[in-house]
């Protein structure tokens, strides 16, 4: 089975950059958007013989996520079921057989940390809802969590050690949902690959210069960890400021 995550930045504009082409060449199972930035109905998107989930935002034009999977799940969820985090689009949970799979855009603590102390408490949240849903079966978790774990995972760890996405509150949240027993797939493969990122900003050239941060990621649960065949990162697709993420599980 293969999944794939793609932080799409507006799902509009990447449609734009050959989305088509790559969506069919990446050929995935499931395959999980993030940061869509749609309201429902303003886009056709017709992918033959995948099932469609979506959630959206309230504000326009912001957040977002998407589920397009070859099986249909038992069940699907939007959000989890706090009203405080449920309005942005942030979270769908498919329910499969055999496990959860959970896509979600993890908010940005944004310029001078304004939205930290929410991002905290939405850190508690979601790993408390993640837990909940572990204690039944196993979960796979998926998407853009605006966070770089360790220095390896970003290009210049020195220089943006207090900025959003590198701050120590922020990684070590990550630090203590991974010790509640997930692993991070691409460091289970590839423990010290480095200059491998996921997201690069648009200004300085940084994609050009491979001034990265790898933020998107696919975390398992540590009971399905032995079903897991491999993990990429499609550097090499441009048609957003994130590139897509892979797991391969048997």
């Amino acid at each position: 089975m293969k999944l794939i995550s793609w932080n799409v930045n507006g799902l509009r504009a990447c449609i734009q950059k050959n989305f088509r082409e790559d969506f069919d060449a990446l050929d995935a199972d499931i395959f999980c958007l993030q940061e869509t930035k749609l309201q429902e109905g303003q886009i056709d998107l017709d992918l033959p013989g995948y099932h469609q989930y979506w959630n959206y935002a309230q504000k326009k034009g912001y957040s977002g996520t998407a589920v397009f999977t070859k099986q249909e799940p038992l069940s699907v969820r939007l959000g989890m079921g706090k009203a405080q985090h449920d309005t942005e689009g942030r979270l769908i949970t498919l329910e499969f057989e055999d496990f959860y799979l959970v896509t979600v855009y993890t908010p940005n603590s944004q310029n001078e940390l304004l939205r930290l102390p929410y991002r905290m408490e939405w850190e508690d949240d979601f790993a408390d809802y993640l837990m909940s849903l572990k204690e039944k079966k196993g979960v796979i978790v998926c998407g853009d969590l605006n966070v770089a774990h360790q220095e390896i995972d970003l290009k210049n760890p020195k220089a943006n050690r207090k900025n959003a996405g590198f701050t120590d509150e922020e990684r070590e949240k990550l630090t203590k949902l991974l010790a509640r027993g997930f692993v991070d797939s691409f460091r289970y493969f590839y423990p010290d690959a480095e200059g491998i990122y996921s997201w690069w900003s648009y200004r300085f050239k940084a994609r050009e210069k491979n001034a990265g941060w790898r933020i998107d990621y696919f975390l398992v649960s540590e009971d399905l960890k032995e079903q897991m065949e491999g993990a990429a990162i499609h550097t090499g697709i441009p048609g957003s400021d994130h590139c897509p993420v892979e797991l391969r599980m048997r």
